[in-house]
C-alpha cells in the first residue's frame, strides 16, 4: 500500500469508516468532507493522521494535508469508499437540507452571521476560478518581466504569452456569472450570458440618456447581481410556465428582464459600488498609509482561518480593472510571510520531533503563498505564534502601504507574487517580504513560543 492509500485509509478510519462520510470534495490545501455522523469522527487521532497538518471544524470537516498531495489523497479516499469526488454545489438538494440541519448548532456556535455567511457565498463563486486565476497570473506576470527586460512586445512568442495570461482575465466576468448563477440556484449558462452583458463591446454603441455606454462598467459587482437577477427570474418564472414550453419560455423571460434591468438599473449601480469600495480602499491606503498597512496586514491571517478571504476576490479584481493595478494584495500577503519567519523560529527552537516534521513540510509551500498547512499544522495550535505571526506580517505590511507596492494581477503570495508586481516595485515586494520573515521569526523567538506549548502537538 503507497503512502497516499495509507494516509486515505487511516483518515478513513478516524472519519468513523466510509459508511460515515457522506460527500467528498477537496480545494488546494483541504480535504473537505461532510459526515453523516460527526460524533463518530476521531478528530484527535485524525489530526495524529502521518501526513495530516491540521483539521478545521467548521460546515465542512476540512482536514489539511497541503497541495499536491491533496489531490493524491483524496482520489484513494474516493476509490476505498467508491464515492465520488465532487463539488458541494453538486450535491444533492436533500443531502444539503440534510447536511445543514447536521450542521446548524455546530455553525451556531461559531457565530455564523449573515455577514458571513454572506461572505461565504462570495467564497463559493470564486474558489472553482483559483487554479485559473493563479496560473494566467503568473503567465502574465512572466510576459510583463520579460518585456520590462528589453523583450520585444510584438514577437510572436510574447503575443502568445500574452494572449494566455491575459484570456481569464478578459473573461472572467463569464466565468463569475456561471458560478453566481449556480450558487444562487439557477442554470449556470444563464449566468454566463448575463456577464457577457456587461462587457459585450456592443455597449459602446448604444446611448442611454445622452451618455454612451462604457464596456466593462460595473465590473464583477455587476456581473453577480446580473447573475443574481437572472438566477431569482428563472425561477420565479418557471413557476408559471407550462413544462411544455419552459426550455423556451422561461430562459428567454429571464434574459429578456435581465438585459434591460442590467443596462438601465444594475451596471449603474455596480459601477456607482465599484467605485465606493475601490476608492474608499485606495483613500484608506493613501490617508492611512503605514497605519493602514499595519492594520490591514496584521488583520488578514484571521480571515485565512475562517476562509472568508476569498471573499476579497471581487475587490482585488476591481482595483485592477478600475485604476490598473492592485496595493492591497502585497499588503495582504504579507500574513503568509510572518506565518513563515514564525515557523522558522519554532523550527529552531523546539526539540519536539513531530513539529519540527510537520514545519519542514509545510514551510516550502508557505514561502510559495499557500500558508494553511502552517497556520492549522502549527502556529493557530500553539496560540501564541499565531499572534506574533500577525505582528510580524503588520511590520511588512506596513512597508508594502509605504511604498505603494501594487501588482498587475492577482495570484498565490509569497515569493511567486513578485513575477506579478509592478515591474519598477519588484525589488520593494522582496524587500517587504524578508521584513515580514524577519519580525515574524524576532517576535515568535523573543516572546511566542516556549517549549512546554509543543506538548500537545
Amino acid at each position: 500500500m503507497g503512502k497516499e492509500q495509507q494516509m486515505a485509509h487511516s483518515i478513513i478510519e478516524k472519519l468513523g469508516g466510509s459508511s460515515n462520510i457522506q460527500s467528498l470534495m477537496h480545494c488546494m490545501t483541504r480535504i473537505r468532507v461532510n459526515l453523516h455522523d460527526p460524533s463518530k469522527a476521531d478528530l484527535k487521532g485524525l489530526k495524529e493522521v502521518d501526513g495530516v497538518l491540521g483539521v478545521v471544524e467548521d460546515d465542512t470537516l476540512q482536514i489539511i494535508v497541503g497541495p499536491g498531495i491533496v489531490n493524491r489523497v483524496t482520489l484513494a479516499m474516493s476509490e476505498e469508499t467508491g464515492m465520488n469526488i465532487q463539488s458541494l454545489d453538486e450535491t444533492d438538494p436533500m443531502d444539503l437540507e440534510q447536511m445543514a440541519r447536521m450542521n446548524k448548532d455546530a455553525i451556531n456556535k461559531k457565530n455564523a452571521t449573515p455577514f458571513k455567511q454572506f461572505l461565504r457565498k462570495i467564497a463559493s463563486i470564486f474558489i472553482p476560478l483559483i487554479p485559473a486565476i493563479v496560473a494566467s497570473g503568473l503567465i502574465a506576470g512572466f510576459s510583463n518581466v520579460a518585456v520590462r527586460s528589453g523583450a520585444d512586445p510584438e514577437s510572436s512568442i510574447m503575443q502568445m504569452l500574452s494572449l494566455i495570461g491575459w484570456g481569464v482575465f478578459s473573461y472572467l466576468a463569464v466565468f463569475v456569472g456561471i458560478n453566481t448563477a449556480k450558487e444562487f440556484g439557477g442554470t449556470p449558462a444563464l449566468g454566463g450570458a448575463a456577464g457577457i452583458l456587461l462587457i459585450n463591446p456592443g455597449l459602446a454603441n448604444i446611448t442611454l440618456f445622452g451618455d454612451p455606454l462604457v464596456v466593462g462598467r460595473g465590473g464583477l459587482i455587476g456581473v453577480m447581481l446580473a447573475a443574481v437577477l437572472i438566477a431569482f427570474l428563472e425561477k420565479r418564472i418557471r413557476k408559471f410556465v407550462h413544462p411544455s414550453i419552459d426550455i423556451i419560455v422561461t430562459p428567454t423571460l429571464a434574459l429578456l428582464i435581465t438585459g434591460f434591468a442590467t443596462l438601465f438599473v444594475l451596471q449603474p449601480v455596480g459601477g456607482f459600488l465599484s467605485d465606493l469600495i475601490t476608492k474608499g480602499l485606495l483613500n484608506l491606503i493613501d490617508i492611512g498609509g503605514i497605519f493602514s498597512g499595519l492594520i490591514l496586514a496584521g488583520t488578514f491571517l484571521p480571515l485565512v482561518v475562517t476562509g472568508l478571504h476569498q471573499g476579497l476576490t471581487p475587490v482585488h479584481m476591481e482595483l485592477i480593472n478600475t485604476i490598473g493595478d492592485d496595493p492591497l494584495l502585497p499588503i495582504l500577503a504579507m500574513g503568509g510571510a510572518g506565518q513563515v519567519g514564525a515557523a522558522f523560529a519554532i523550527y529552531f527552537k523546539t526539540k519536539n520531533q513531530r513539529l519540527r516534521k510537520v514545519i519542514k513540510g509545510g514551510l516550502p509551500v508557505g514561502m510559495l503563498g499557500i500558508g494553511e498547512p502552517l497556520i492549522f499544522g502549527v502556529t493557530l495550535p500553539l496560540g501564541r505564534p499565531f499572534l506574533t505571526a500577525c505582528l510580524g506580517a503588520a511590520v511588512g505590511g506596513a512597508f508594502q502601504a509605504f511604498y505603494e507596492v501594487a501588482t498587475i494581477a492577482i495570484g498565490v503570495s509569497g515569493i511567486p507574487l513578485v513575477f506579478l508586481v509592478n515591474a519598477n516595485e519588484m525589488v520593494l515586494y522582496l524587500v517587504g517580504l524578508v521584513i515580514a520573515y524577519f519580525f515574524g521569526f524576532l517576535f515568535t523567538w523573543t516572546f511566542g513560543f516556549k517549549e512546554s506549548m509543543a506538548k500537545d502537538i
